[in-house]
């Protein structure tokens, strides 16, 4: 691997110096030139500029390979410049127009370019450094010989994700450099105003990884501080935190006349921008001539110029992109396949329980690909082989390096889980119960779901988030929240009543390329989806549901645990001669509307029921699907089984009414037949 500096055709000694001017004269010009677009009104949409930090983006830069990935932030216009990104598309990225990186799809919130480097953008403040810990987990355990460095703002280091990430990039000493430009301004908030702290260094030595506090402004310092993190990381000596500090010379956003500072330290800063300080240092102590410098500044000006020209007359995307890439293949939360019935392979079978089941099936992805790794609190043999001993024994098998016991700390599962997705692994991550969702919502829902959308196709996070819904519990513990992870485009979500289904379905997710939510009850571990399983492997494509038992009279739609309630409820109603025909849709996203429309065509009737909140629940879309595409057929009005709109309790006897079972979908049935 080679830095740009050892790519350049000249060995004199100035050469560095140079290669910073060439870097930071990137960035200042382009930050210029979007400023001037947007004062023109040649330009119309949201930036974050970076005056006073072009010295931090150079020297990072240029102090990683190419090889390296760097993970930045939504003022990351310095950083992917430095970095070496494609101008043209990137500068049609952030104007929203047809030939950006994605499209226009993400605009400078959402900037990647693993062709150049760029791994991710995030627009939310704090989170990269979780991401950025799966891309260096893949790195290592690869053994690439990359290092990752996540860029962020002074303002990020009052938000838990970044400490959550620090700790876990010590304790698995992976190769990842955070840097915290500080620039004085959380925003419109002065440093001093919102930490007592004077370093923010000082931090680094809680999680036992080096800290060092450089000159932001000066690009030398810079560069030296990133040099020595990188070396140290390539070096298998885990992370450092380097912090450049400087003064943000503009305000928080185009358009920010930045009243909250000290105006005489703002414009004494102004006075001296960080910039022409480097290049009159040059100019004094002859490492460049003026001449040579302002031959630099006006190539880079008109490179700039005519990129940001090409990307003003690229066109808006067309109509059409809306609706791309949001899950591969150009799929929907309808599935696309026609009606159809999956047959379980033939032969030999054994019983097993969900548990076993599961066990089984990572067992074998495991053994078959080694891009495969577990991510989750005590899923290791050393901590238990998981609460539900679903794990157990798979780090004994196939090493504690695939199979890695976390932090108690959702969010840096989910966004290592990301990261190593990212990079070309195939993350399970487990989230203990599925209450655990709203800790990790921000990197399941702004991140792993909208990755594919925001790269325009180009990336994918193809992973599994594995979670399970409890019962006597209580209230933090014995949630389903399937409607919220439903209501987040991108996101698969996958819910088996029985072990042989738990099997075909996850293994489904498996080689999925888009992320997938599978959803284990907790109800079905000891018995309930106990049953005979194939022993050959087998796959059930997701979006196909399955009728579990025909019927003519009325149909009921449900999932998970609540299947098992249906048929037995259909059991029960048979001896009164009424046919109950029981659909499991097994998957919520992508929905099998097909099957479920079927058999209410067949029936006339029809009862939708699932274990969590009734209202805006699941429930309520398949009723209203169902009622606008079947308004003249349905015999009776369509029916909801579900929770009371309260949290769950932990006494039995509440939880029992708060719940619904067979029972209550009798009450249902009999009402409409």
């Amino acid at each position: 691997m080679t830095t740009r500096l050892d790519a350049e055709p000249s060995s004199r000694a100035g050469d560095r110096a140079v290669a910073l001017y060439r870097l930071m004269s990137r960035v200042h010009h382009g930050d210029k030139r979007v400023r001037r677009a947007l004062s023109s009104g040649e330009a119309a949409m949201s930036y974050w500029p970076v005056e006073g930090q072009e010295a931090m983006s150079a020297g990072a830069m240029l102090a990683l390979t190419e090889g390296d990935r760097l993970v930045t932030t939504y003022r990351g216009l310095g950083d992917v410049l430095a970095k070496g990104i494609e101008l043209r598309g990137y500068f049609a990225e952030i104007l929203g127009r047809r030939d950006g990186l994605s499209r226009g799809k993400a605009g400078a919130m959402g900037i990647c370019d693993p062709d150049h480097g760029i791994a991710w953008t995030t627009g939310i403040v704090g989170a990269g450094p979780l991401i950025a810990n799966g891309v260096a987990l893949a790195a290592k355990r690869r053994n690439t010989g990359q290092v990752v460095l996540v860029s962020f703002g002074d303002g990020a280091t009052s938000i838990g994700y970044v400490h959550e990430a620090m700790n876990m990039a010590a304790l698995w000493s992976l190769p990842v450099i955070f840097l915290c430009q500080n620039n004085s301004w959380a925003e419109g908030t002065a440093f001093d105003r919102y930490t007592r702290v004077t370093r923010l260094s000082d931090r680094a030595s809680g999680y036992g990884m080096p800290g060092v506090t450089v000159d932001g402004t000066d690009p030398d310092a810079v560069y030296e501080a990133v040099a020595a993190a990188a070396e140290r990381a390539r070096g298998k000596q885990g992370p450092t935190f380097v912090e450049a500090v400087g003064y943000r010379l503009q305000g928080h956003y185009f358009g920010d006349a930045m009243a909250y500072a000290d105006q005489d330290e703002l414009a004494a800063k102004r006075a001296d921008p960080p910039f022409a300080r480097y290049r009159r240092r040059l100019i004094d102590n002859a490492t460049a001539s003026a001449a040579e410098l302002e031959a630099i500044d006006a190539q880079i000006a008109a490179d700039l110029d005519a990129a940001f020209a090409a990307a003003v007359a690229s066109a808006p995307p067309d109509v059409d992109e809306l609706t791309r890439d949001v899950f591969a293949h150009h799929g929907s939360e309808l599935s696309k396949t026609a009606q159809v019935v999956v047959d379980l392979p033939g032969g030999e079978t054994e019983e097993l329980g969900l548990v076993q089941a599961i066990n089984r099936t990572l067992d074998r992805a495991m053994a078959a690909d080694e891009s495969i790794i577990l991510l989750g609190e005590d899923i290791g043999d050393r901590s238990g082989g998981g609460m539900f001993k679903i794990t157990a024994g798979l780090s004994g098998k196939y090493g504690e390096d695939r199979v890695l016991d976390t932090p108690i700390a959702e969010s840096s599962i989910i966004g290592a889980a990301l990261g190593a997705a990212l990079a070309g692994l195939r993350p399970v991550a487990e989230l203990m119960f599925m209450d655990f969702l709203g800790v990790a919502m921000d990197q399941i829902a702004n991140h792993a779901a909208k990755v594919r959308y925001m790269s325009g196709g180009r990336q994918g996070a193809p992973m599994v988030i594995r979670t399970m819904v409890g019962t006597a519990a209580g209230p933090q513990h014995s949630q389903a929240v399937e409607a919220w992870a439903m209501h987040t485009p991108g996101l698969k979500v996958v819910w088996p009543s029985t072990a042989a289904d738990a099997v075909g379905l996850l293994g489904a997710c498996l080689a999925d390329d888009d992320p997938c939510l599978f959803v284990e009850s907790m109800k079905l571990y000891y018995g309930g989806g106990k049953g005979p399983v194939p022993l050959a492997d087998y796959v059930i494509p997701l979006g196909v549901a399955d009728v579990k038992r025909e019927g003519s009279d009325v149909t009921v739609v449900s999932y998970g645990v609540m299947v098992h309630a249906a048929l037995e409820a259909a059991e029960q109603l048979a001896a009164d001669g009424i046919s109950v025909e029981v659909v499991d849709l097994r998957s919520l996203v992508p929905l099998d509307l097909a099957t479920v429309l079927a058999s209410v065509r067949k029936t006339t009737r029809l009862v939708v029921a699932h274990e969590s909140v009734g209202f805006c629940g699941p429930g309520a879309e398949i009723a209203a699907a169902v009622g606008a595409e079947l308004f003249g057929v349905l015999a009776a009005p369509i029916q909801r089984v579900a929770g009371t709109y309260t949290p769950v309790p932990r006494a039995a006897t509440l939880e029992a009414a708060c719940r619904p079972g067979a029972a209550q979908l009798q009450e249902a049935i009999r009402r409409i037949v």
